[in-house]
């Protein structure tokens, strides 16, 4: 009886041992979550994806959290009176109505208003994504924007070229700033300098150049931005035209290539984990 209960014992063991390997290889073979810190689900008239089908795309596709905004703000709210299960919802105010807003929004005092009411909802973390280029951003109404935010414990998202950048810092030091597409075609060696400069300066990567070269290997010098900074990277889709909807599989895709190629813990870090600590928010 004793030779019999070891054997089963044994046999036990080895099954568990199995099913514990083959349970740690489906982990291994799932792609790595995402964090979609630049998502626009915009409503003029109607969005191209009703409610549902942006949650299950981005179910599809394991994207566990979104920075959600749209214009105007009613997607943002749509989004969030969903309740998804398994997705963090991080909401910011969009200071605009509709598109023209964008070359003028700066400038017009009705703006600051509307952050101010949206403001109320109580729920934002965040300003933008909003656009400035150069001295467009040395404003009366950016400066209250940018006090605003700093004043409300609130990120500002802009898309924003170096000058406008360094003019929002110079409004608050206390800013926090996440940097939409991180300068597009801007150096390496500067966007490093605005980093070091600027400890309270994120990058997103979308649309950004450079990151891979031919053949979609990384390339050095991204490789070294990366390592050098491994928590000031976050990941975006800017879904701001139906098409960027379309192909939204496909540019999750194009970070999960270039991510395999850093050490796992790096990956995981701009995959998800540097939004996770900046929106510590329960799941």
């Amino acid at each position: 009886m004793r030779r019999l209960f070891v054997r089963r014992l044994a046999a036990s063991l080895v099954a568990i041992g199995v099913l514990g390997l083959a349970s740690d290889r489906t982990r291994a073979d799932e792609p790595i979550e995402i964090f979609d810190a630049h998502l626009h689900y915009n409503w003029e008239p109607t969005p191209y994806y009703q409610p549902d089908e942006v949650l299950a795309l981005l179910k599809r596709h394991r994207v566990t959290g979104i920075l959600a905004t749209s214009r105007p703000n009613k997607g943002t709210h749509v989004l969030m009176d969903a309740k998804a299960n398994g997705l963090q919802i991080v909401p910011f105010i969009r200071p605009y109505r509709v598109r023209p807003d964008i070359q003028t929004w700066f400038k017009d005092p009705v703006i600051f208003e509307l952050v101010q009411d949206e403001f109320k909802r109580g729920y934002y973390r965040g300003i933008g994504e909003f656009h400035l280029t150069g001295s467009a951003a040395d404003t009366e109404v950016v400066k209250k924007t940018v006090d605003f935010a700093v004043a409300h414990d609130l990120y500002l998202h802009a898309h924003a070229d170096e000058e406008a950048v360094e003019i929002l810092m110079r409004h608050n030091p206390r800013a926090r700033i996440i940097w939409a597409h991180t300068g597009f075609g801007l150096s390496s060696d500067r966007v490093a300098a605005l980093l070091a400069k600027y400890p309270k300066l994120w990058g997103e990567l979308s649309y950004r150049s450079g990151i891979v070269g031919n053949g979609g290997a990384l390339t050095p010098e991204w490789r070294g931005l990366f390592e050098r900074f491994p928590d000031r990277f976050l990941l975006g889709s800017d879904t701001w035209v139906n098409e960027r909807w379309a192909a939204y599989g496909e540019i999750m895709a194009g970070y999960r290539a270039w991510l395999s190629q850093l050490p796992p813990a790096i990956a995981a870090r701009i995959a998800h984990g540097n939004a996770r600590a900046l929106f510590p928010d329960a799941r």
